[in-house]
Formats: C-alpha cells, sequence, structure tokens
C-alpha cells in the first residue's frame, strides 16, 4: 500500500513538474505585446500573401516567426493599405478588441462613406488592460496610424462627441484611455509629408498613379483574391468587399470616383499639407513613450542614393535629388535638409513632428518626449528586410525590442 501511494505522489509530481514547465515555456519576454502596423500597399497577418512573401521580414522571411520563436507576443495586424490615418487606427482598435470596425459619425459623414466597416469576432489582445498595455510600431504610413490611435485612445475626439449619442459612441473617441499604451515607434515614417508627393504633382503622375490603384483595388477587392491573397478593407467606401461577408452593390465607377477624390486616403496623409493637417490633430502622451528611426540612403553628401537595397528605391531616391526642394507650403520652409532620402520619405520627414517636443536619444529614454534615434544608413525597405540581410533585420528589432522590454520593468 505504501509503494502504491508512493508511486501515486510521483506521478502526481511529476505531472505538476510538466505543467509548470509547460507554463513556463509559454511565458513570453515581453509583458506587453508589440503590434506591427504595416504601411502603403502593404498588408498584414490575415492576407495570403503574408504566407509567401511576409511584409515584416521580406526577402530575410517572417519577423513574426522570429520574434515568436524568441519568445516575443507580437502581432501584425492588417489594415487598409490605401486608407488614412484615421481609417488604419479605427480598424486596429477593432482588431485589438474584436469589435464591428467604427470610423466615427461625424468622420464618415465629413467623407461621404459608411460609418461601419467589417466586425472581428476575437480579439487580437483579449486582456488589453493597463496591466497588459501594447507596444504600438508602425512602418511608414503604418506610423501615422500608430501614433493617431494613441492620441484617441488618450484625448478623444470632440467631433465625434459631439455628433454621437453617448451609447453609440465607439469608445475609442472618448478619450481617457492612454494607460493601454506603452510605446510608440516609427520607422520610416513621412511624420511631417514626403516631397514624393510633390514630385509626383509636379510631373502629373498622382492622378493618374491613383486612378491605377484605386482601380486595381475595386477589381481584385471585389473577387475571390480580397481577403484570399491581399485586403483592401475599403467596404465602407463601397469599392471591395467583405471577404466571405457582404459583396458591394455599388457600382464601381462610381466607388473609385468617391474614394479617387477623397482625401481620406494614404495619398492625402503623405502629402506635406495632409501631414500637417495630421499633425495639428494630432497632441503628444507625457505617459506614452515615443520613438523614432529614420533612414537615410543618398550618401553623405545628399548626391546619390549609393546605399539601397533595391534597385526601385535607387531610382526613386535620385529623382528625388534631382527634384530638389518645392515652394514652402503648409507653414514648412523647405532646405537641403529635405534632400536626404530613404528612397521614399526626406530623413528629415521621418524624424519627430516638427510640432512636437523632441530630443536626440543619448541612451536615456524619456517619456512623453520624441526619442530622436540616430540616423541609420539604408533605403525604405531596409529595416522591414526587403532585401537587406537576415542579420541586420534580426539585430535591429533585437535592438529595439529589449529597448520596449526595458520599459515594463
Amino acid at each position: 500500500m505504501k509503494k502504491a501511494i508512493s508511486l501515486l505522489l510521483c506521478v502526481i509530481l511529476a505531472f505538476s513538474v510538466s505543467i509548470n514547465a509547460f507554463a513556463a515555456e509559454k511565458q513570453t519576454e515581453n509583458k506587453y505585446p508589440f503590434i506591427f502596423i504595416h504601411g502603403m500597399f502593404g498588408w498584414g497577418q490575415d492576407e495570403g500573401i503574408n504566407n509567401i512573401a511576409p511584409y515584416w521580414g521580406g526577402t530575410t522571411g517572417s519577423l513574426m516567426e522570429y520574434l515568436r520563436e524568441n519568445n516575443m507576443e507580437c502581432y501584425d495586424v492588417s489594415v487598409g493599405p490605401l486608407s488614412s490615418a484615421w481609417d488604419n487606427a479605427c480598424e486596429i482598435y477593432a482588431q485589438l478588441t474584436g469589435t464591428t470596425v467604427d470610423y466615427g459619425e461625424a468622420h464618415s459623414k465629413a467623407h461621404g462613406h459608411d460609418r461601419f466597416g467589417r466586425t472581428y469576432t476575437e480579439p487580437i489582445v483579449p486582456d488589453w488592460s493597463e496591466e497588459k498595455k501594447v507596444h504600438l510600431i508602425g512602418h511608414s504610413h503604418g506610423g501615422q496610424g500608430a501614433r493617431l490611435l494613441a492620441h484617441l485612445l488618450t484625448y478623444g475626439d470632440k467631433d465625434e462627441i459631439n455628433a454621437t449619442d453617448k451609447e453609440n459612441i465607439s469608445p475609442l473617441f472618448t478619450g481617457d484611455k492612454e494607460y493601454l499604451v506603452e510605446s510608440v515607434t516609427t520607422i520610416c515614417t513621412p511624420n511631417n509629408g514626403t516631397t514624393s508627393y510633390n514630385f509626383c504633382e509636379t510631373f502629373y503622375l498622382k492622378p493618374i498613379m491613383s486612378f491605377v490603384a484605386t482601380f486595381y483595388a475595386g477589381i481584385v477587392g471585389r473577387s475571390f483574391l480580397n481577403g484570399t491573397l491581399v485586403d483592401f478593407h475599403l467596404e465602407h467606401f463601397g469599392l471591395t468587399n467583405i471577404p466571405g461577408e457582404k459583396v458591394s452593390e455599388d457600382k464601381l465607377s462610381d466607388a473609385i470616383d468617391r474614394f479617387g477624390n477623397t482625401k481620406d486616403a494614404v495619398v492625402y496623409d503623405l502629402s506635406i499639407e495632409g501631414a500637417k493637417s495630421l499633425n495639428d490633430k494630432i497632441e503628444i502622451s507625457e505617459n506614452i513613450n515615443y520613438f523614432c528611426y529614420s533612414y537615410d540612403a543618398s550618401g553623405k553628401n545628399s548626391k546619390l542614393p549609393i546605399n539601397t537595397d533595391f534597385f526601385f528605391l535607387a531610382l526613386t531616391g535620385t529623382l528625388l535629388l534631382i527634384y530638389g526642394t518645392p515652394e514652402d507650403t503648409a507653414g514648412i520652409i523647405f532646405n537641403d535638409d529635405w534632400l536626404a532620402n530613404d528612397g521614399l520619405v526626406n530623413t528629415v520627414s521621418a524624424k519627430n513632428p516638427f510640432d512636437e517636443p523632441a530630443r536626440d536619444f543619448d541612451g536615456e529614454i524619456v517619456e512623453g518626449i520624441w526619442n530622436v534615434m540616430p540616423t541609420r544608413v539604408g533605403d525604405h525597405g531596409t529595416p522591414i528586410g526587403l532585401f537587406s540581410s537576415e542579420e541586420y533585420v534580426h539585430d535591429f528589432y533585437d535592438e529595439l525590442t529589449e529597448m520596449l522590454i526595458s520599459l515594463e520593468k
């Protein structure tokens, strides 16, 4: 009998140890999840193309898999690749909370589209709270969406509060939720716009590119490929279908005209005027940590983009250098500082928004102010692994995540 009891106790003890070991194995290094937000023409974890060519990691392989293998909790959300920072912020919030996308009563009326988008039945972060905040990490236009999301959570939006019944307003627009965000990191983000927009406008490329992109989104977005391969998230404009659900009843030509002529789109956000308008709306929070990374592919003398990993960006970067600086606009005075670029975004613009407090990072993290990281050599695609080395990408995000995790302690 004693032997039987001893054996039973050993089995129970072994089982308990195994359970604890499994729990320890599942414990992540980061207490707060990393939320990665892609840029224009990008994609996230919900789209089929991500299994073939991951946005985060690019030609170096999936960055998400690498981080998860190293015990990091991370998610790469999927938002409208042609949509505005406002619409993207609303889409991110719905995905994190597992709710219906609410673009806001006032905003939707102002821009002529539906107020509600698709419904997410499962929250990405089910226990999102002060005890489990998030780190928002945005590349390119994704950084503008991250900044706006943090602003709305902190301050809400007066127009939405005034236009909506208290019972029907999204919690995103009521503010007082800055405790949900630990940090905001922007990478190659046109925080102050990009002269790429001015170049396209000067040479009449903007309307052509806008029409082609919108027409492509409408055709693909109304086919089985929307959601299967890519996802344009433009059902609120009637341009695309909700994957597996609602089919757009709008005429394609009407939807193309509606979206093609709105300022509620990524193209406007990237302009100097659009970025200034966005910056006028966004306020920094004194209780959130902010970091910005800029890249320079144009060489020390801003003559040739010799440090590009991708031929296309070498071409666009060269064109920006040849184009020079545009006339002063939206209160922005252009000088030679605007010549250095990463192939798409001016290096000076990828630093902090001009109207917000900032300091050069010296190893000490200061809360409620932009910590401006040293400019790195490379192009717009270097930090997401587009023809850069696996070692570089992994080292960059090892360094970034280690810094962000230090905030949690």
